[in-house]
């Protein structure tokens, strides 16, 4: 289990304030980047590679542009 409590959460600018459908991303640690729900912050955490999280940002910027 990866320790996220030095974790510096934040969540999109694109995010509505009606406390929708968002996510936050942790991207301040060495070597994970962690990713939650916003409206469930002490739920389940996912956690990804830096690269991993990175393809992925990128996937979702090309297919928005596509």
């Amino acid at each position: 289990m990866t320790d996220l409590a030095g974790a510096t959460w934040r969540k999109s600018t694109r995010s509505g304030g009606s406390g929708g459908d968002c996510v936050e991303v942790a991207d301040n640690l060495p070597g994970v980047v962690g990713v939650r729900d916003s409206k469930d912050p002490t739920g389940p955490t996912l956690t990804f590679a830096p690269a991993t999280w990175a393809a992925f940002v990128s996937g979702v910027k090309e297919q928005r542009q596509g």
